[in-house]
């Protein structure tokens, strides 16, 4: 048990620091007026309590490093214990919600799921929509660390190509993660600001544009009103667009874009991959909605470029209810959302990269199939691809689909219908956010799902977060035991 302590401190530090972070919309409230600022106040003070009773009892972790079986169990208890806290202000202030729907709001935020159950949201307090768009905001920046550190050290679904292009983190982890942890956040920041002055240029409010800039930037999707981005001037959706597509796009080759080292970013086979996805199914959308629809060009090609964007990045923003769009639409969606952003960045799902080394394996069997004597080597980004790093891959993608095939499932048992079941299991272990049908689709939201129903979302919404295999391998034997 020793060997958890600095583990254990680790979380009882970042509990505290969650707490404290209660204390802003608390005084937001306190100024409005809103007796809410009452209710984060007392969940600020258990959230300390407890932070420092998990620091107190650990305090021999001080200072220590992590190996990287405390990495897994660092990565998975993050994302388990921040939320159980986070969920507090939802509880003991607006919209004074029972534990279920408050644990699945905190959980949805701070793995930019962005699936919601509060409903009302246009007469919520202040304090309610910054805390929900501030669990996203520490959610998007801590995953963008975890996928830039953690993932590929611990050789999780492939992640391991990226490490010697990433942070090169030899023996102990901790130090360099928290270096690491520092030049990512200065990118993050800059990104939200720039978010905040766009959206303020088109319209926003200030406090809106906040909110909003954290939600977009964390590609999480969290608004303030339940119409979604229906409710802003269309001109918004561009400034949106931009930044959710910023915010999918690795953070890595940001850095290196903000340092003048522009060649990377254009040559990326991820980033050009993504873009191409984009770019077919807006055009493919668009040409539905003129000749379905009638639409004119540009509110077809707005409509198109946001809600596509929005899907295949996680984001989960909806500018109208797609799902009346018709059944290509809908298909195509769905497809999207099993696809996700690049890796290394605050997006979700499966990766582009995946499938790219996924189809340039196929390409290789295919030629070995028909040159038997032939060399054929697995070559990503110009970089011979190990077989472990395609094990790893492959290893992912059986999870994913079996996730999904379970999940599914576990839905429909709990009395759900099918079209709600298969897009709710999409939707939480994608973190895509909304699903579809009338329940859960982009004009509804998970209020009316039932009890046993959305804690296995929100399961689902953990396990998709942290790609599967960090939070599996705590079920085996020989992670205890060694």
């Amino acid at each position: 048990m020793e060997a958890l302590h600095p583990v254990g401190h680790l979380i009882g530090r970042l509990s505290i620091a969650l707490g404290f972070a209660m204390l802003l919309p608390a005084m937001l409230d306190w100024s409005d007026g809103n007796l809410g600022w009452q209710g984060f106040l007392i969940a600020a003070s258990m959230t300390v309590v407890g932070g420092a009773a998990f620091a107190l009892l650990c305090t021999s972790g001080r200072g220590a490093g992590l190996d990287r079986r405390q990495a897994v169990l660092l990565t998975v208890l993050v994302w388990v214990v921040l939320p159980i806290f986070g969920a507090l202000p939802f509880v003991f202030g607006a919209p004074g919600a029972g534990y279920t729907d408050a644990f699945f709001e905190a959980m949805s935020g701070l793995t930019t799921t962005g699936a919601t159950v509060f409903t009302g949201l246009d007469e919520a307090p202040r304090g309610m929509l910054l805390w929900r768009a501030m669990l996203q905001w520490f959610g998007g920046v801590g995953i963008v660390v975890v996928a830039m550190v953690f993932l590929p050290v611990l050789k999780i679904g492939g992640m391991q190509f990226f490490r010697t292009e990433s942070f090169d983190l030899i023996g102990d982890i901790l130090p360099r993660a928290a270096e690491a942890a520092t030049q990512l956040s200065q990118i993050y920041v800059a990104l939200t600001v720039a978010c905040i002055i766009g959206y303020s240029a088109a319209g926003m409010e200030i406090f809106d544009a906040l909110c909003h800039a954290m939600t977009t930037v964390s590609t999480g999707g969290m608004g303030n009103y339940d119409a979604s981005f229906g409710a802003f001037d269309p001109s918004a959706q561009y400034v949106a667009v931009v930044f959710m597509f910023l915010a999918a796009l690795p953070f890595l080759r940001l850095m290196q874009f903000s340092r003048g080292q522009t060649g990377p970013i254009w040559r990326d086979t991820q980033i050009r991959g993504f873009v191409a996805i984009i770019g077919v199914a807006t055009a493919a959308m668009i040409a539905w909605q003129i000749q379905q629809d009638s639409r004119s060009f540009e509110p077809a090609f707005r409509a198109s470029l946001f809600n596509v964007t929005a899907i295949l990045t996680g984001t989960g923003y909806a500018s109208e209810d797609f799902f009346r769009w018709g059944g290509f639409p809908v298909t195509l969606f769905f497809i999207l959302a099993l696809i996700g952003g690049c890796a290394g960045s605050t997006s979700c799902s499966a990766k582009v990269f995946r499938y790219q080394i996924l189809f340039e394996a196929l390409r290789i069997q295919l030629r070995r199939i028909n040159s038997p004597n032939g060399i054929h080597q697995l070559r990503y980004q110009g970089r011979l691809v190990d077989p472990e790093v395609l094990s790893s891959v492959m290893g992912y993608f059986f999870i994913f689909v079996s996730a999904l095939a379970g999940w599914a499932v576990l839905l429909s048992l709990t009395g759900l219908d099918t079209i709600t079941s298969i897009s709710g299991a999409v939707a939480s272990l994608a973190n895509v956010g909304p699903g579809l049908g009338d329940t859960i689709g982009p004009a509804g939201n998970y209020a009316e799902v039932n009890t046993a129903a959305k804690w296995i979302l929100a399961a689902g919404m953990l396990l998709g977060r942290l790609e599967f295999m960090s939070v599996l391998v705590l079920f085996t034997r020989v992670f205890w035991v060694r």
